[in-house]
């Protein structure tokens, strides 16, 4: 199932690995990302295949598990199923 990443914290040199190293750890392929400094704020989307299972379990966890690792590093990270985001900026 696809989702999206979004990540916005104060720049510092690598959040890009950080994010990445923690989606290969969950074997979460990532599709594409874009990420801009403005002035001195990071910001990052990324759109990642994540395994599926029987149901939402592994998404919620890995959506769980990303947020609070974020918190930890002093960034918003946020993870969205690519349906709802697409849903949201639709008109």
């Amino acid at each position: 199932m696809r989702a999206v990443i979004s990540v916005v914290g104060k720049d510092r040199p690598g959040i890009l690995a950080f994010v990445a190293t923690n989606c290969a750890v969950r074997n979460i392929n990532i599709v594409d990302v874009t990420q801009k400094v403005l002035q001195d704020l990071f910001t990052m989307i990324m759109i990642v295949d994540v395994p599926q299972d029987d149901g939402m379990t592994m998404f919620h966890q890995v959506a769980d598990d990303l947020e609070t690792l974020g918190k930890s590093e002093g960034l918003k990270i946020h993870v969205m199923h690519e349906d709802i985001f697409n849903a949201m900026h639709t008109i």
